[in-house]
């Protein structure tokens, strides 16, 4: 009788670790939540429940998602949660870890679904965040906390890739023609301006012309042609001075 008695009493200390609680029941009826450490528990006459609330790692399994634009990707995701109430996480729901995962896949389906692509992959964070905020307010009755939800890989079909691709080639290709015109542009406006300030002094339009010559005259070609402008040797020419008694010609005059 004594080892009857004894192996009863032993039977009803429990040691729970620092992460876990034990959510007592008496007689069917929940009595409170205990732990960390020696839990006494009445033998035959309540039940315990032990229940985890570290934070869990869930893996939420792939899901075809047909986004607002009608592109059909599948999308993963990892869910991270851990239990604040035991006795709701309990008493609740029948089992938290399966709820929660499936509530996720939904969630996850629901929200991504109306977005477009292009807001699935600039955006992920305010994806995430939208999925994070649904799920915490529906599993609070759970005595779940959803602490942060992460979209891990959106996978594409090929010939979605390669219309993605074609699409980022046009737009480099439509950058670099703006860029080109723009530069063309401003060049246009330098080329106008240098323009006029060669049209206020002739001499610079000559001491220009000189320039080109010396810079053509680098070449190793043994045949250069080069236009002459009238208008450069004008300056000389009504300079020059006349046999009878050194007059010049007037500037309207063309030469001999």
């Amino acid at each position: 009788m004594i080892g009857i008695l004894l192996a009863i009493v032993l039977s009803g200390l429990k040691v729970l670790r620092e992460y876990e609680r034990a959510v007592v029941f008496t007689l069917g009826r929940f009595w409170r939540v205990k732990g960390p450490g020696l839990v006494i528990i009445v033998p035959i006459v309540q039940q315990m429940v032990r229940v985890d609330v570290r934070t869990v790692v869930m893996d939420v399994p792939s899901q075809d998602v047909i986004s607002r634009d009608n592109v059909s990707v599948k999308v993963n995701a990892v869910l991270y949660f851990r239990v604040v109430d035991p006795e709701r996480a309990i008493n609740q729901v029948e089992n938290y870890l399966e709820a929660t995962s499936q509530l996720a896949q939904t969630t996850l389906r629901s929200v991504l679904g109306q977005h477009e692509l292009d807001e699935m992959l600039a955006e992920r964070d305010k994806m995430n965040a939208d999925v994070q905020r649904i799920l915490d307010v529906q599993t609070d009755t759970w005595g779940v906390k959803v602490a942060n939800v992460e979209i891990k890989h959106i996978d594409l079909d090929e010939s979605m890739i390669r219309a993605i691709a074609q699409q980022a080639e046009a737009e480099r290709s439509r950058r670099a023609k703006v860029i080109h015109a723009a530069g063309e542009l401003q060049a246009s406006r330098k080329l106008q301006e240098a323009a006029q300030v060669l049209a206020e002094s002739p001499m610079a339009m000559q001491l220009r012309y000189l320039q080109t010559l010396t810079q053509i005259a680098g070449d190793k070609s043994s045949t250069l042609v080069f236009p002459l402008p009238i208008d450069l040797l004008k300056p000389l020419l009504e300079s020059r001075p006349l046999g009878d008694g050194g007059s010049r010609r007037p500037s309207g005059d063309a030469p001999d």
